[in-house]
């Protein structure tokens, strides 16, 4: 090739010079060599999307009670530098598939790690002579229910955090509704063929739904449709009867798209001890644990397709089925007034079978206490938390269709016992499932049993009382919120459990969330390596 004294090598690519013989300042910063990582490229557009929710928040508390202001400015700095240094200074390489699981593992506990970042510094767990090792355990925990959509909280004295904190609150949870690795892939989309994998590796489902050819579209256009929805939530809480602030409907609309269920009252929804809003939000809850994907497509085709689809249906039929159940068990066997009866068992039903959490509790022993509530109804109610909402939604638990799949290799089994040569495939509708997803799924149920008696086990072992861990560690790995006996849903976390069994909990939050595999495999590529350094070290 001829040289071109007109150009100079910079990095890896040419740029133009300048008259001097030197390259522009501009040229030089674009062409610098960078190191190359996906996983703290990605790391830093997530955090640099979150700071920016923080300043946002930061503004709000400064205008409100101006409490917690340095505190969240602090954290917006800290969180935001951070972002920009990891996203100038790196570039996504080459992604491979344990890669993949990897960059999107550490990006959700990176991300949570720093997210706790504005509750130490405003001392929101400093109550009660809490020491900083307790501070920092309870941060980290209230981040990662935050970011997980899980919804349970530490938090004992609600009126302890401004208004622009408990809004970060909401905020964190919105984040990790639709995920912050989708919303990276939104921005990035230089990733290329990678892209689709880590949405499939981040969202939650059996896979991820192409909607256009361009991977960034289809993560812009499910971002546009979340933010669209969380926006008519909000102006739909504005509206019924009981929300007196903007602020409140604003609050209860991000965690109520996110499927989080976390509310800035320790009543959570029985605050407004209201049947109209009531009803609003279980009808929001059913939408938000419904696939995204549908709701685009109801938007581009302006025709309602949810009826056609077999998990929507299935969906639908669980809850109504269940709601008929518990409502009857709470009006036959509990001696609870029927309207009464109706309304709680409803509105759980919806808020734990779509993976929400919110309360409709006005307090201990109410009606919407359910940990007061008959055996029967709780053990529905831990049945439901299992199971969660649709794939492609913001729900989680192991889906709908996940179960479908599973009740169906279980007919498959019994049918081939007594004719072993039948050939009979697993149906959705009038679709075939391949047999490697039915193997998938089958092994995904094996992974989400094992790792609830892994969990059960060490937080039980730690000091947790029986009742309260197994539906601590059910809540926990589905990202429900409340849970049984004293971390009910008008209890919190901080009573019923030790640091230990929190930092467990927390982690089994983002597991969940993420579906098990990214995070056990986040570890992977450093497995790799060691392996390879021992076989150099051997030679």
């Amino acid at each position: 090739m001829a040289s071109d004294p007109g150009r100079i090598l910079a990095g890896q690519k040419w740029c133009r010079t300048s008259v001097s013989g030197e390259p522009p300042r501009l040229d030089r910063f674009r062409n610098r060599r960078r190191f190359q990582s996906s996983t703290l490229n990605v790391t830093g557009i997530s955090l640099t999307a979150v700071s920016a929710g923080l300043l946002a928040c930061t503004l709000l508390e400064a205008l409100s009670s101006d409490r917690d202001t340095a505190a969240l400015f602090a954290a917006t700095l800290l969180v935001g530098a951070t972002g920009a240094l990891l996203w100038c200074f790196t570039e996504p390489g080459t992604l491979r598939m344990r890669q993949i699981f990897a960059t999107v593992g550490w990006t959700w506990m990176l991300t949570t790690l720093l997210g706790a970042a504005p509750y130490v510094l405003a001392g929101t767990f400093a109550v009660s002579g809490a020491g900083f090792v307790e501070q920092v355990v309870n941060s980290v925990f209230e981040s990662a229910s935050g970011f997980s959509c899980t919804g349970a909280t530490v938090m004992t004295d609600f009126d302890n955090a401004g208004s622009g904190l408990m809004m970060y609150r909401q905020l964190t949870q919105w984040y990790g509704g639709m995920g912050v690795v989708v919303l990276a892939v939104a921005v990035l989309p230089f990733l290329g063929v990678g892209g689709l994998e880590l949405i499939s590796a981040e969202a939650p489902g059996t896979s991820s739904d192409r909607l256009t050819p361009r991977v960034s579209e289809t993560a812009r256009r499910l971002w546009v449709v979340y933010a669209g929805f969380t926006v008519l939530s909000a102006a739909a809480l504005f509206a019924a009867d009981g929300f007196a602030s903007l602020y409140d409907a604003v609050a209860h609309a991000l965690t109520a798209a996110s499927t989080g269920g976390f509310s800035p009252h320790p009543d959570s929804i029985g605050h407004y001890d209201s049947a109209v809003v009531e009803t609003v939000v279980i009808v929001l809850m059913i939408l938000g644990g419904t696939s995204f994907s549908l709701h685009w497509r109801a938007l581009a085709t302006r025709g309602l397709p949810y009826w056609r689809n077999s998990e929507f249906r299935s969906y639908l039929f669980v809850l109504g089925v269940f709601s008929l159940g518990v409502v009857a068990l709470l009006w036959l066997d509990d001696g609870m007034a029927f309207v009464s009866a109706l309304r709680a068992g409803f509105f759980n039903v919806v808020s734990l079978g779509t993976s929400t959490g919110f309360g409709n509790a006005a307090g201990s022993a109410t009606a919407g206490d359910y940990v007061t509530w008959v055996a029967g109804a709780q053990l529905l109610l831990l049945f439901l938390m299992v199971v969660g909402g649709c794939s492609g939604s913001t729900a989680g638990g192991i889906k709908v269709m996940r179960m479908r799949v599973l009740g169906l290799l279980m007919v498959r089994s019994v049918r081939k016992t007594q004719t072993p040569h039948l050939v009979m495939p697993v149906r959705l509708g009038r679709d075939v499932i391949a047999e490697s997803v039915v193997a998938r799924v089958a092994g995904f149920f094996l992974l989400h049993f094992l790792m609830m008696i892994a969990g059960l086990l060490t937080v039980t072992a730690l000091g947790g009382e029986l009742e309260a861990s197994l539906g601590a560690v059910v809540s926990a790995l589905g990202n429900m919120g409340p849970a049984l006996g004293e971390a009910g849903p008008t209890a919190s976390y901080a009573e019923a459990f030790s640091l230990p069994a929190r930092l467990v909990l927390a982690l089994l939050m983002i597991v969940g969330r993420l579906e098990i595999l990214p995070i056990l495999l986040a570890f992977v590529p450093h497995v790799y390596r060691a392996q390879a350094l021992r076989r150099v070290i051997r030679r």
